[in-house]
């Protein structure tokens, strides 16, 4: 169908003046409405105010001014159904062809601190969705564009033939349906939170924005895909700039999540080095410097090749020492102009920059099953060291207590079953993923090696028995932090007093699967 009449009503106004302009030039009619007929009119675009199609003038504040016959009979009608037809030329109605719609700014208006019931209300568009799925509904014959980003390819099209493909018209009736429905389910997640629904709604609706695709998924036969939270806040992986380096892949972005979500766990300075999701290196110090060196040395082999997550600005100092190795990615709240000059002569190494995620920001755990969902609130349980209970004879000394609390902080990281060994705020053996406790504990022990001795031992759960107590003990541990809860938990604690050993329960696990 050629493009004789167009319907314009936008609130994102980005290049409407001169799609308008290009429309006219090609001698199409532009209808409008409110503030859009008053944006072109001043740009000297001829238009026509609905109201003299509709024979009706807006009414109600502009709630009511589209939702009429004139209206919608010109967009529904379908123009090979001989009734249809006969409808519009015995009621004077005269087909739309092309709608341009974009709706009222909801995200936007319910996303500001102060924002009222009644703004958000205000905001709810009616009739722009209207006709939006009304174009939609008969884009055998209708062109709808809801996104500025298509208007150069519209006008391509009308400019060849005077109307666009089938193909085109298809794409843009999904695009639009897209458009209202992730609207509406705003709207249903503001109502929902305004009545204090349960976190848990009946029906859950997730609206998530394409940030961009990817070369594969986790590997190079998977397509992949990166998607943002439309609703969530301006820090961690989904809002970070990349400053520098190739193109990130799927796993980087896995992997840059672990590292962060560790490094923001600390105040003073801290840095991770995660391979696989998991940490090979933790530490933290007086420094930054200082921390990525002791990370680097928890395992310099594994480093290779790694992710680097560092919870403060990049210094020069730690750059340098970052740039001899190789490294697939940092992330850090802020670099200094010395650092990004040293790491950007490495051509290849992704440098992102974003806000430290914080408790509390990311508040659901989702984890796709065949068929389903499952959804849980975030781990962000942290004891205070008054709630956690010394469960031996030994009390720990005070320097046993904070490297408890640090290794407690990174195992809640590290996938389970997991063990942490870590001494002067460094991890130094890791066991993660292991079918059993006693295995992953033997693999964090045989890495620490003699560094063990003097350290402390940090586990994800509990321990069913006693034999893990009494490895730690041989390698020399001198204390453990654990949740506890076994129904032989004092066979764990006879062991540690056994071997003198200070062991404390938080009374939470960190399962991590």
């Amino acid at each position: 169908m050629k493009v004789k009449r167009a319907l314009i009503s936008v609130s994102d106004k980005t290049g409407i003046v001169d799609f308008a302009k290009c429309l006219h030039a090609m001698g199409v009619e532009i209808v409008s409405t409110g503030g859009t007929m008053k944006t072109l009119k001043e740009n000297g675009i001829p238009v026509m105010y609905v109201s003299e199609i509709t024979g009706f003038p807006e009414i109600m504040d502009g709630r009511v001014k589209t939702l009429n016959p004139y209206v919608h009979g010109g967009i529904l009608a379908i123009r090979d159904n001989e009734e249809h037809i006969k409808a519009m030329q015995q009621h004077g109605i005269q087909g739309i062809d092309l709608v341009v719609v974009n709706l009222y700014p909801f995200r936007q208006t319910v996303a500001k601190p102060d924002v009222t019931l009644e703004d958000a209300v205000e905001n709810i568009d009616i009739g722009g969705p209207a006709m939006i799925r009304a174009s939609a509904k008969n884009f055998k014959f209708v062109t709808v564009i809801v996104n500025p980003a298509r208007y150069e390819q519209v006008l391509a099209e009308l400019a060849d033939s005077g109307e666009t493909t089938a193909a085109t018209r298809m794409a843009l009736a999904k695009e639009a349906f897209d458009h209202t429905s992730s609207y509406d389910a705003a709207i249903t997640q503001y109502l929902s939170s305004q009545l204090g629904e349960g976190q848990f709604p009946a029906t859950l609706h997730l609206i998530y924005d394409k940030v961009q695709d990817l070369r594969y998924g986790e590997n190079p036969h998977q397509q992949a895909a990166f998607y943002r939270d439309a609703y969530g806040n301006a820090g961690g992986i989904a809002n970070a700039c990349q400053l520098h380096g190739k193109e990130l892949s799927f796993n980087n972005i896995v992997d840059l999540e672990a590292a962060y979500a560790i490094a923001a766990e600390f105040d003073s300075p801290a840095a991770v080095i995660i391979k696989h999701t998991n940490p090979c290196g933790a530490a933290c110090a007086n420094t930054l410097s200082e921390a990525y060196e002791k990370a680097y040395q928890a395992d310099t082999v594994s480093a290779f090749g790694g992710i680097i997550g560092l919870n403060q600005c990049v210094d020069r100092e730690t750059a340098e020492k970052i740039s001899s190795l190789f490294v697939e990615a940092v992330i850090a709240p802020a670099y200094s102009d010395e650092a990004l000059e040293i790491l950007q002569q490495k051509k290849n190494i992704r440098l992102l920059s974003a806000d430290l995620p914080r408790a509390g920001q990311t508040r659901y755990d989702i984890k796709k099953i065949s068929g389903g969902l499952l959804i849980q609130e975030a781990d962000t349980y942290d004891p205070e060291r008054n709630c956690i209970q010394v469960v031996t004879k030994r009390q720990p000394t005070e320097a046993e207590w904070q490297e408890m609390l640090f290794a407690w902080k990174v195992v809640k990281h590290v996938k389970s079953n997991a063990i942490v060994v870590s001494a002067a705020g460094q991890t130094i053996g890791v066991g993660a993923g292991q079918m059993n406790r006693v295995g992953s504990a033997a693999i964090a022990l045989e890495q620490a090696g003699e560094k063990a001795k003097g350290g402390i031992m940090a586990s994800d759960a509990f321990f069913p028995f006693g034999d893990t107590v009494e490895a730690a003990a041989k390698a020399g541990i001198t204390a453990i932090i654990q949740p506890g809860g076994s129904v032989r938990d004092e066979e764990s604690i006879a062991m540690a007093d056994r071997h003198g050993i200070a062991m404390v329960f938080t009374g939470a696990r960190h399962f991590k699967h």
